[in-house]
């Protein structure tokens, strides 16, 4: 019983580091989409709507209600 019947494994590669300039794009374009986003969710509604209508308050009634904006 001196043999293990398990394969043996070769260790796993190291990850390499991934660099500021290659995540910089991704990071801007993602910060510019939540920035949308919390516009859409927080101010478009009244004197400042993008859109015509409320459509877009409708669809985000219950999100703006749940990140403590106010719209009543």
């Amino acid at each position: 019983m001196a043999q293990s019947a398990a394969p043996v494994t070769a260790a796993a590669p190291a990850l390499t580091p991934v660099s500021l300039r290659a995540i910089a794009p991704w990071a801007v374009f993602f910060g510019l989409l939540m920035l949308v986003l919390l516009y859409f969710v927080g101010a478009e509604q009244g004197a400042v709507a993008l859109l015509s209508g409320e459509t877009v308050h409708e669809w985000v009634h219950d999100g703006r209600h749940l990140l403590g904006f106010p719209c009543h």
